[in-house]
């Protein structure tokens, strides 16, 4: 059974800085491509950034700059560092496997989630 625990998420003012944290399980780890995934109240669900088992990322353009997605192969860990932070931040926080037709399309059920708010 694969499950995502995301973790991290607090409220936080503009400008400031999170780390989010997502354990993952019942997958080799090491060999799949992660992502992160936000959704914001009334938005469908977007990626955010992903990196592949190689350790190549992509960010959306929103992201560029402003966040760091990274990953810890021998905790089964993918770290989304988010710094600047803008009220319009303001989501639910996913992780997942990307699947092979991108943008939010993943390959497992969601997690919890960790929920992210900006204040201005």
């Amino acid at each position: 059974q694969v499950q995502f625990v995301e973790s991290g998420g607090d409220l936080v003012q503009a400008g400031g800085s999170l780390r989010l944290s997502c354990a993952v399980s019942g997958i080799t780890f090491s060999s799949n491509d992660m992502g992160w995934y936000r959704q914001a109240p009334g938005k469908q669900r977007e990626l955010v950034a992903s990196i592949s088992r190689f350790g190549n990322t992509y960010y959306a353009e929103f992201a560029k700059g402003r966040f760091t997605i990274s990953r810890d192969n021998t905790k089964n860990i993918v770290y989304l560092r988010m710094n600047s932070l803008k009220p319009e931040d303001t989501a639910v926080f996913y992780c997942n496997v990307p699947s092979q037709y991108g943008g939010s399309f993943v390959r497992y059920n969601w997690g919890q989630g960790t929920q992210v708010t900006v204040s201005s």
